[in-house]
């Protein structure tokens, strides 16, 4: 069967670009070239972002990407956290239901845990990833007041809590990626600061979209959208990879570009 990218045309490949490839470009700034970074399952946009450097600005990164056919482990998961916790992984992609002022991130239930309006399923070891991880990249695919809220309703991953100042923590969460906005969090300073807004998007309605209050520098760049490589590269390249992957999210995107 041929990629989903085969059969677009000159028009397709040349289409202005969408916020999932902006985001696809902003989760590709995240990773560094001679590090080991992964993504976790049901991943499809960080994926595509570490793919992305891995053809561009990383070349030397060896990347771990869950359901990948070409992923270098062969105990699965359970590889992934052993490196974790021997120092190893470098960078990990980590999503969430709800996230606090704390850096608290709830992936479990909504509401009352033993009463709960919606439950999740879990975790997953993010809990342990979020700690040990060097460096952690959170994502998100939308961002509203449901999202980040000004307390989780339940703890899965502690963020920078004062009763966990103690505990040995050699990584944690550095920046969040949303559809309206690239967030930075300073675990030292416990605090999550506006970063960047994407384009057509202003600082009001990230902040009129956020269930806490955001440090705000004196200014608040835009996100830099794709090269014109970057581009063909994503719609090329790194759409035929993803179809391994995320096939019928490499599909869907094919079929955005043939309609635009």
């Amino acid at each position: 069967m041929s990629s989903p990218q085969a059969s677009l045309s000159p028009e397709a490949l040349a289409a202005p670009y969408s916020i999932d490839e902006l985001m696809i470009t902003a989760y590709a700034r995240q990773v560094k070239d001679g590090t080991i970074s992964a993504v976790g399952t049901l991943s499809p946009l960080p994926a595509a972002g570490c793919l992305l450097a891995s053809m561009t600005s990383a070349p030397g990164v060896k990347l771990i990407l869950l359901g990948d056919p070409q992923a270098p482990l062969d105990r699965g998961s359970s590889q992934l956290f052993d490196l974790a916790q021997r120092g190893l992984l470098d960078l990990f992609f980590l999503s969430f239901v709800q996230m606090d002022a704390a850096a608290n991130l709830n992936l479990v239930v909504l509401g009352e845990h033993d009463r709960p309006k919606v439950r999740f399923p879990g975790g997953a070891g993010s809990g342990m990833l979020y700690h040990m991880v060097n460096r952690i990249v959170l994502f998100k695919g939308t961002h509203t007041t449901r999202d980040f809220v000004p307390r989780v309703d339940f703890v899965t991953c502690s963020g920078f809590a004062a009763e966990l100042d103690s505990w040995q923590r050699p990584g944690g969460p550095s920046k969040v990626i949303t559809p309206l906005a690239v967030l930075a969090v300073d675990m030292e300073a416990k605090r999550i600061a506006l970063e960047s807004v994407h384009p057509g998007v202003t600082v009001q309605q990230v902040i009129d979209n956020t269930g806490f209050e955001l440090h705000l520098p004196d200014d608040v760049p835009q996100t830099a959208p794709p090269t014109a490589e970057q581009l063909q590269i994503m719609r090329t390249r790194v759409m035929s990879r993803l179809s391994d992957i995320y096939p019928v999210y490499a599909r869907k995107w094919a079929a955005s570009l043939a309609g635009s």
